[in-house]
């Protein structure tokens, strides 16, 4: 592991989906996390510097929040999202990894697209990719705010792999609350670091029965 852990700079994050489930799961998930705000709603009525589409590693927004995204945004979110997929990932963004686009909008002014899964509405239920992609969400923040300080101040997501990827509520949220509170404790030197440290992490978890899975302690500081 080459992380190293640092403070944090004040980043307002909210979670914000439509699933009450969901909400009810991150209100148990996120209990010690005062500083996360968790609201029942669409992430569209979010004012907030970045907003995180779950996506797949083509960048194809054509189902889930990618798709009602892309029609709220424009089309042309898309192509800035491919370009960026193409230009810095040879056209297939990783799990664990994210891009952060400008969005063309004031509100948000920026889209950050981290896959949950590879292809199109496929069932992650039984994996770990939405702590790799929470996490990478917050990595791709920081590599933002490492080029221009102090552009994303605050950040929403929504229940990642919750509808299209399957993933039960519970899960989801325990999976999020993970990939967050890893990447509070660590910074990344890339994300390769990122997946090789998580994944070694949360080896145990992984191999757990869906229902068996509960948060995981990260490693302490």
């Amino acid at each position: 592991m080459t992380s190293n852990h640092v403070t944090s700079p004040p980043l307002k994050v909210v979670l914000a989906d439509i699933n009450g489930d969901v909400v009810e799961a991150w209100r148990a998930a996120f209990a010690d996390e005062p500083g996360i705000e968790i609201r029942k709603g669409s992430i569209l009525d979010q004012h907030v510097d970045a907003w995180v589409s779950p996506t797949n590693s083509r960048g194809r927004m054509d189902g889930g929040l990618d798709a009602v995204v892309k029609r709220h945004l424009g089309a042309g979110i898309q192509l800035r999202v491919q370009r960026a997929i193409r230009d810095r990932f040879a056209g297939t963004l990783p799990i664990g990894s994210a891009v952060c686009v400008s969005s063309g909008a004031v509100n948000p002014k920026y889209l950050i697209s981290t896959p949950t899964m590879e292809t199109s509405a496929q069932n992650v239920s039984e994996t770990l990719n939405v702590a790799l992609a929470c996490a990478a969400a917050f990595q791709a923040i920081h590599q933002q705010n490492a080029a221009s300080p102090g552009s994303i101040t605050s950040v929403a997501l929504v229940g990642m792999g919750a509808h299209t990827g399957r993933v039960p509520a519970r899960v989801c949220a325990n999976l999020m609350w993970t990939g967050y509170t890893l990447f509070n404790d660590y910074r990344f030197a890339d994300y390769d670091d990122l997946r090789t440290t998580i994944l070694s992490q949360l080896d145990d978890l992984e191999a757990a029965p869906t229902e068996q899975r509960v948060r995981v302690v990260p490693p302490q500081r």
